[in-house]
């Protein structure tokens, strides 16, 4: 075989080896990157997910009540009215702290107002407990729980003399059994047989305290109140409310 056909052979040879050589080159710059690009992109879906988790940590974390601008008059940090001696917002000093949660919508709530009436009012007003109100808006359904308990807001805030009343008749005008939802103009008529001013009824319809009650509610799932009525002495639950007397037995209990 002549030297040039041998030379020929080795060239092409030599070409075939150099352009496998640049197609695995080639090859390895591909499945470097695409590693490149999985890796970058498993970075950035961790990222997304921290990110995520944070936002949802940060949320249940977060005070329920940050953030709501309108708050009613005697409203404590967990959203509760505060009723003592000298009315909203005052406190029994040395007396039995008394939560009381519940919903207008609720029936039981309906019967606890029935047995117990005006004996919270009493309570506070004569200096032998500090009593917390927490309208929260468990029952679906209706709204009619949000917006009474916006309008209890409103009293407190602009007709605190009448407190009291308002929230007792409002489940009083429900009739027997309760959890009979009222309508705007039902919640004003219960304002005006109270003999509460006009111009506080018809901030009624703005509902401006539904974040409020809003956040009271969510703020009382937090504290594991699991349903309506609970009512809390110092913090532990008191059940014995069906008869009449216990409650105000119980506070002075907790006070002796």
């Amino acid at each position: 075989m002549s030297n040039a056909k041998v030379n020929k052979q080795q060239e092409r040879r030599e070409a075939a080896r150099e352009q496998a050589r640049k197609l695995r080159e080639a090859q390895q710059r591909r499945e470097k990157r695409n590693r490149l690009l999985i890796i970058a992109g498993v970075i950035v879906f961790i990222a997304v997910v921290a990110a995520a988790l944070f936002s949802i940590i940060n949320s249940r974390n977060a005070d329920p009540l940050e953030g709501v601008d309108s708050q009613p008059a005697g409203a404590i940090e967990n959203g509760a009215i505060q009723l003592g001696p000298d009315g909203v917002g005052s406190a029994a000093e040395g007396a039995p702290v008394v939560d009381v949660y519940l919903d207008y919508l609720c029936t039981h709530c309906w019967t606890f107002e029935n047995v117990n009436e005006g004996v919270l009012e009493e309570l506070a007003a004569n200096g032998e407990a500090t009593v917390n109100f927490h309208p929260i808006a468990y029952i679906s359904g209706s709204d009619f729980n949000v917006r009474a308990a916006s309008a209890l807001g409103e009293v407190a805030t602009q007709s605190p003399e009448h407190f009291g009343k308002f929230n007792a008749e409002l489940f009083a005008a429900q009739g027997e059994g309760g959890a009979t939802p009222l309508s705007d103009e039902q919640i004003a008529d219960v304002a005006r047989e109270l003999g509460i001013a006009e111009d506080v009824i018809e901030t009624f319809a703005d509902t401006r305290y539904s974040d409020w009650v809003q956040g009271v509610t969510e703020q009382a799932r937090r504290d594991d109140i699991g349903g309506t009525p609970t009512i809390l002495i110092d913090g532990e639950p008191f059940t014995g409310w069906q008869q009449p007397g216990a409650l105000a037995q119980a506070v002075a209990d907790a006070a002796a």
